[in-house]
């Protein structure tokens, strides 16, 4: 959290994330870590990741899917999206910056 750009050393924002296959400026993270409460996989497109033409909104096929997440884990990777897992996809997730 306090290592990456003007985050702070705790969690001050909070809010349930709904995982979502929709990447535009309404479903974006804004730079956010995660908890996952009940594990699974999380499929995630990370801080930072912009279109193949170099600017604008990423595509799906950008994602990364960290798999096999523990219940009540903090995943310490900063993302903008969270998409919808295809199977064994966690759920009770909280973007927290």
């Amino acid at each position: 959290m306090g290592s990456y750009g003007t985050q702070p050393d705790f969690i001050t924002q909070a809010v349930v994330v709904t995982p979502n296959n929709t990447i535009n400026a309404s479903t974006k993270l804004n730079s956010s870590a995660l908890w996952v409460g009940t594990g699974g996989d999380v499929t995630v497109i990370l801080a930072g990741t912009v279109g193949a033409s170099g600017s604008g909104f990423p595509a799906a096929g950008q994602a990364v899917v960290f798999k096999g997440v523990q219940n009540g884990t903090y995943l310490p990777v900063i993302v903008d999206y969270v998409l919808v897992t295809a199977s064994n996809a966690a759920s009770d997730i909280v973007a927290c910056k």
